[in-house]
């Protein structure tokens, strides 16, 4: 049902774990004609890769990686986006405090990145693991945090001034901005601490058919844009208020269920999403962690990132059921991850590094290495391939 949003209090204990916690080269540019939105085709993003934002301050850039068949990684390309960095205030170990900061749209060969100092955003195209920079456009807003993307359609998650969403169309090999496809959020622009009230992803769902932002601890809620077929969402979202719960990054099972991971509580929430952009909870589990912020699956086991423990918390989803499966020891400062082809690469934004691990049976980690990702304390945005 459509609520009102509340106005709480500040909610800084509630991610304070936190705050506790220059490109070297380029690579051989990418070639090839453009695809369905100008990039260089679906076999292009398919090939076995790993591509890490840096967020850094002076200029933001985007490390490629090559992934083996083994799950290490080695390092192919330091792409500048043309873009700055930035950092919210408080932020600590994750300068955006957001999850999606990086989208991939493997069918299309396109990558596309948040320059939060600059208000832009950044479009690849995606060769295996070389990119090549397609454009650099206003993000529609102020201080852009995370992506989403599905079919011909781009959101960006704009968090300072309150806070929006601003919709692109993709043709033509470039994104391009749809002024009827803003829409405000009415966050308190002055909470403080700002890196706590800000918003924290928009996602669309699986099927396209909403926008899913969340708000973290400015108003501590869920908004749901229902996006019917013409690519515009709707004037006011269905807001799902969770006093406490501070929900900061989502995913989705195999079934179409929301999973979000709340900072408040450390918890992991499931939730169905009726046709009208309502939800209803289904289950909840503690982590035991501190700042437990970011998610990502492999198959139906969901990790979520701790930054306060510097660890990883495995859940099995299924439906109404969530079942712990265990935690698992990360580099400190744990941030955003991505998965493929059974190995999950976590970003841990203390010390500029990418953990990597192989998924097992039983939600079980086994570590493979790390790599330093040149120029990246405090970023955050990783996606693989």
């Amino acid at each position: 049902m459509r609520l009102t949003r509340p106005i709480l209090g500040a909610t800084a204990g509630a991610l304070a774990a936190l705050a506790l916690a220059a490109p070297s080269a380029f690579a051989t540019p990418g070639h090839g004609p453009g695809s369905r939105h100008g990039g260089d085709g679906p076999s292009a993003a398919n090939e076995a890769a790993v591509f890490v934002q840096t967020d850094n301050l002076a200029g933001n850039s985007v490390v490629a990686y090559e992934r083996s068949p083994q799950g290490q990684l080695t390092q192919a390309g330091v792409y500048p986006t043309g873009g700055l960095g930035g950092a919210l205030e408080g932020a600590k170990v994750d300068h955006l405090a957001s999850q999606g900061g990086l989208a991939l749209d493997s069918e299309a060969g396109l990558l596309f990145a948040v320059n939060a100092g600059s208000d832009t955003i950044t479009e690849f195209a995606v060769e295996g693991a070389r990119l090549r920079q397609e454009a650099i456009v206003p993000s529609g807003g102020e201080f852009p945090v995370s992506l989403t993307v599905h079919g011909n359609s781009l959101y960006v998650l704009n968090a300072r001034g309150g806070g929006s969403i601003q919709g692109f169309r993709l043709a033509g090999g470039r994104p391009h901005l749809v002024p009827g496809w803003n829409r405000p959020l009415g966050l308190d622009p002055n909470a403080k601490p700002e890196f706590t009230h800000t918003p924290g992803q928009v996602a669309f769902t699986p099927d396209g058919s909403a926008l899913i932002v969340t708000t973290k601890g400015n108003t501590s809620a869920i908004d749901v844009f229902p996006v019917p077929g013409n690519g515009a969402p709707a004037q006011t979202p269905v807001v799902t208020s969770l006093p406490g719960a501070v929900p900061f990054a989502v995913d989705f099972d195999a079934a179409g269920n929301l999973l979000v991971a709340e900072a408040g509580t450390n918890s992991l929430a499931s939730f169905a999403i009726g046709g009208d952009g309502s939800l209803t909870q289904l289950a909840t589990a503690p982590t035991g962690q501190a700042a437990t912020c970011w998610i990502a699956h492999v198959g139906a086991t969901f990790y979520l990132s701790n930054a306060g423990s510097g660890s990883v918390s495995a859940f099995a989803a299924s439906g109404a059921s969530l079942t712990p499966l265990g935690n698992t020891a990360t580099s400190p400062g744990t941030v955003d991850a991505a998965a493929a082809a059974g190995f999950l690469y976590v970003q841990a934004g203390a010390e500029g590094v990418v953990d990597e691990f192989k998924a097992e049976a039983g939600g079980a980690l086994q570590p493979l290495g790390q790599v330093t990702v040149p120029g990246a304390v405090g970023g955050e945005g990783i996606v693989a391939s």
